[in-house]
């Protein structure tokens, strides 16, 4: 069957992605290799968040959006989009396996005229000198020429409902002038503004920049908050005093650490290629030891607050964590600083339970935790880690024995209290 978009990835960016050109009168077509998954979307249920069941249903209903695992039905699609996981190796080097993978299952089912866009988070120079050579041998056409290849890397941020796949300013590069009219002619006819630039290293760069940002101005605050910790300053305070002005400056706050793909991830994609030039991104690569040791700063916390408040020390302490997701409100666990908290916590001798809303149950190193309940007064210490809005903090505070709240969850009454410890 004919489709005018075929999209390889159906997750947090991909099942989006689809629902927007749906939404928009094409027909889309998802590729994963997961059958399960498959399975769940051609009968209209969704596993993403954002993208309900109750909008999806109609959609493969109508016959506007269908999944499958067989890469020749690519053949058929106008428009192939690439929305794949791409990690980090434990050596925190870029890891394109998955990509690589997917470009040359792509690549012999290639034909002339197609669009191919790479919209996965990477290093500068991947679209040309990773995907362009897998597509360009396993195909025998030309990039550029035969068909046309671009990146448009992805924004999406689970939960939010004032932006979204549609409404926020999709940047795109292609590797050539054609390439990329290509690509922004797909893109505008579903997305409300489309921002070409000169190339797809400009595009892939764009990505990382805003995330470096983020990940830098929140390594500031965190550092900021352990020096005000010292200090006897609520940094909450200060932070919110700060962003009275008007100009200037831009309110981020402290936390356990940094959580998602994007930012704990995406900066060292940049450090890795930064090496290749003989450069050493030096801001970048302290935000990161910045952030990658908040868990072990909130781990010290917590140790702090039970030894003055309730005399115990960790090992034997029954601890509640708040959260497993790495923000408020979604069931994403990925990168989740709380995850690295409740190891650090069970390996100083607590006993650890945790209590998520949102996520019933995860696994990490093979052993699986399901969520408790919030019975708040049954634990030494309840650590609020993600700040979902359907916990009654006031209730918590009051039923708890010792509230350790890394995201200022408790407010500012919280700090008045002598149960409850900030970050």
């Amino acid at each position: 069957m004919k489709r005018d978009v075929a999209i390889v990835g159906a997750g947090y960016v991909g099942l989006p992605l689809a629902r927007v050109f749906a939404e928009a009168g094409k027909s889309v077509l998802l590729v994963d290799v997961d059958a399960d998954r498959v399975a769940e979307l051609n009968r209209g249920q969704s596993y993403i968040e954002d993208v309900p069941s109750e909008t999806l249903g109609p959609l493969v209903e109508d016959g506007r959006v269908a999944a499958t695992t067989d890469y020749d039905e690519l053949r058929e699609a106008d428009a192939i989009l690439v929305a794949l996981p791409t990690p980090l190796s434990r050596q925190r080097e870029p890891d394109l396996r998955i990509l690589a993978s997917a470009a040359e299952e792509i690549a012999t089912r290639l034909r002339p005229g197609h669009l191919v866009v790479l919209e996965s988070t990477t290093y500068p120079g991947t679209t040309r000198e990773q995907v362009l050579p897998v597509l360009e041998m396993g195909s025998g056409l030309r990039a550029g020429h035969d068909f046309h290849l671009a990146f448009s890397p992805e924004r999406v941020d689970p939960g939010r409902e004032d932006w979204t796949t549609k409404t926020v300013t999709k940047v795109v590069g292609g590797i050539n002038e054609e390439s990329t009219a290509a690509a922004v002619a797909l893109y505008e006819s579903a997305i409300d503004v489309v921002h070409p630039v000169s190339s797809p290293e400009a595009a892939e760069l764009t990505k990382l920049l805003e995330n470096i940002f983020r990940s830098v101005n929140i390594a500031l605050v965190n550092e900021l908050a352990q020096l005000c910790d010292r200090m006897g300053i609520d940094v909450w305070e200060v932070i919110d005093a700060a962003a009275t002005k008007p100009f200037g400056f831009m309110p981020f706050k402290p936390g356990p650490g940094l959580g998602g793909h994007c930012i704990p991830i995406d900066p060292f994609y940049l450090t890795w290629k930064a090496r290749e030039y003989g450069f050493y991104t030096e801001f970048i690569e302290l935000a990161g030891k910045v952030n990658e040791s908040m868990p072990y700063y909130c781990r010290s916390v917590v140790s702090q607050a039970l030894n003055h408040s309730r005399q115990r020390s960790l090992k034997g302490s029954r601890i509640l964590v708040l959260g497993v997701a790495y923000k408020p409100d979604i069931a994403d666990t990925r990168e989740s600083p709380a995850v690295k908290l409740i190891s650090l916590l069970q390996n100083a001798g607590a006993d650890v339970a945790y209590h998520d809303p949102h996520v019933p149950s995860f696994s990490e190193n093979g052993v699986t935790m399901n969520s408790s309940s919030l019975d708040a007064g049954a634990y030494d210490c309840v650590v609020v880690v993600t700040n979902h809005s359907g916990i009654d903090y006031e209730q918590l505070v009051e039923d708890a024995n010792l509230v350790v709240d890394l995201r200022n969850a408790t407010g500012k009454d919280g700090k008045h209290s002598d149960k409850v410890w900030k970050l």
